[in-house]
C-alpha cells in the first residue's frame, strides 16, 4: 500500500513538475533573432529587395532628397528608422553603399547610396511588404534602380526659390534623379531621343554631362519602366525619358538634393527643366 501511495506521489509531483515547465514554455515570448545588419531578399512583385538580415523589408522616403531623414515626430513612429552599428552585408551588395547619418532627434540612421533607410509599421511578418508607394512618396529599397524620385523644394544657381516649371515660387516639386540622389535635367532644346548639346568637346560638355547608364534596369513604382530607353551619343550611352535626353548639371557638384540646374543660364527661362511624371513627352 505504501508503495503504491509513493509511486502515486511521485507521479503526481513528476506531472506537476511538467505542467509548470509546459506553461513556462508557453508562457515565454518567441524573441525574434538578432538585427545584425543587411541582405538581399527575393519578392514576387518587387524581385530582388533589400531587407534586414531577418527579411524585414526596408524603405526610402522620396522626401530625404538631401541625405536626411526628413520623417520624424509621428511620422516616425510609422516608419522607424533602421539603423545597426558595423552592419553585415549580405552576398550582392557593396559595403560602401552603406552610410550612417545622425538625425535631428540626434539618433543614428543606416544610408543606402545616401537615402536613410526605414522600416514600415504595418509589415507585420517577414516578407510583408505594404510601405511600397504609400503616399506615392515612399519605396521599396532595391539594389537595381537605375532612377529614383525626390520631392523638394527647388533651389536655383542663383539661390532663389523654383517651382517645377522653372519659375520663381514656392513649390515641394517631384523630380527625378539618379540612384544617389542626382538631379536629372532635361534641355528643352532637344527632339526626340535626340541630344541637341552635347558636341564630343569635353570641355564643353562638362556642363551638362550625360547620364551614361547602360540600361534601363528598375524603376520606382510609381513611375513608367517603359518611359525610359537609352540612345547613343559620342560613344557614350545617355539615358532618355519620356524621350527626353537626361543630363547632370556640372555646378550642382554631384551633390545629392542639388538643384542649381534649374536657374541657368537665366532665372526663369526654364531652359533646363527637371523631369516628373507629369513631363510632357516628346514624339517623334
Amino acid at each position: 500500500m505504501k508503495t503504491k501511495m509513493y509511486l502515486a506521489l511521485t507521479g503526481s509531483i513528476a506531472l506537476t513538475l511538467l505542467a509548470a515547465s509546459c506553461k513556462k514554455n508557453h508562457d515565454k515570448p518567441n524573441t525574434p533573432p538578432a538585427v545584425t545588419g543587411v541582405q538581399l531578399s527575393t519578392n514576387g512583385t518587387f524581385g530582388s529587395i533589400i531587407t534586414d538580415n531577418n527579411g524585414r523589408s526596408l524603405y526610402l522616403f522620396s522626401d530625404d532628397a538631401a541625405n536626411v531623414s526628413n520623417c520624424t515626430g509621428g511620422c516616425a513612429v510609422v516608419w522607424p528608422a533602421f539603423y545597426k552599428e558595423n552592419p553585415s552585408i549580405g552576398t550582392g551588395l557593396v559595403a560602401t553603399d552603406f552610410g550612417v547619418i545622425t538625425n535631428a532627434d540626434g539618433n543614428k540612421q543606416t544610408t543606402y547610396k545616401g537615402w536613410p533607410l526605414y522600416y514600415y509599421s504595418k509589415d507585420v511578418v517577414t516578407n510583408d511588404l505594404n510601405g511600397d508607394g504609400v503616399g506615392k512618396s515612399w519605396f521599396v529599397a532595391k539594389p537595381d534602380y537605375t532612377v529614383m524620385v525626390s520631392y523638394a523644394q527647388l533651389i536655383g544657381n542663383d539661390g532663389n526659390q523654383y517651382t517645377s516649371k522653372g519659375i520663381a515660387g514656392t513649390e515641394n516639386s517631384q523630380y527625378i534623379t539618379d540612384v544617389n540622389g542626382r538631379t536629372l535635367y532635361l534641355f528643352t532644346k532637344d527632339t526626340f531621343k535626340t541630344n541637341k548639346f552635347s558636341t564630343g568637346v569635353a570641355a564643353h560638355d562638362a556642363n551638362w554631362p550625360i547620364d551614361a547608364v547602360t540600361a534601363v534596369q528598375n524603376v520606382p513604382s510609381i513611375l513608367n519602366k517603359a518611359d525610359f530607353d537609352v540612345i547613343t551619343v559620342f560613344g557614350q550611352t545617355q539615358l532618355v525619358y519620356k524621350g527626353h535626353p537626361l543630363y547632370y548639371f556640372g555646378q550642382d557638384n554631384s551633390v545629392k538634393g542639388s538643384t542649381k540646374g534649374v536657374s541657368f543660364p537665366t532665372p526663369g527661362a526654364a531652359i533646363w527643366q527637371i523631369n516628373n511624371t507629369n513631363t510632357v513627352a516628346l514624339t517623334q
